[in-house]
């Protein structure tokens, strides 16, 4: 049986604006996203009219680029600008 891809569990590097959201690493991406969510919903972040939209506060905003809102599809890919 083939080895599952174990480059999504390999740990990775956070920088200091997303380690204040989701905590010092380093952690697998899939933990990020997971923590990151956690932040989202505990915090009611995410836009009551549309669920796909993340609302930022003044922490995210330093992980989404400066950006007010952006969607969910959108995240991933400015989070992994935090990973290295």
């Amino acid at each position: 049986m083939p080895k599952a891809n174990s480059g999504f569990m390999k740990p990775m590097n956070i920088s200091s604006d997303l380690a204040a959201i989701v905590g010092n690493g380093p952690m697998p991406r899939s933990e990020v996203v997971k923590k990151l969510w956690e932040y989202i919903k505990k915090n009611n972040l995410q836009d009551s009219a549309d669920k796909r939209n993340i609302n930022a506060d003044e922490n995210l905003k330093k992980v989404f680029d400066g950006k007010e809102m952006v969607n969910m599809f959108e995240m991933t890919k400015l989070i992994s600008k935090h990973l290295s």
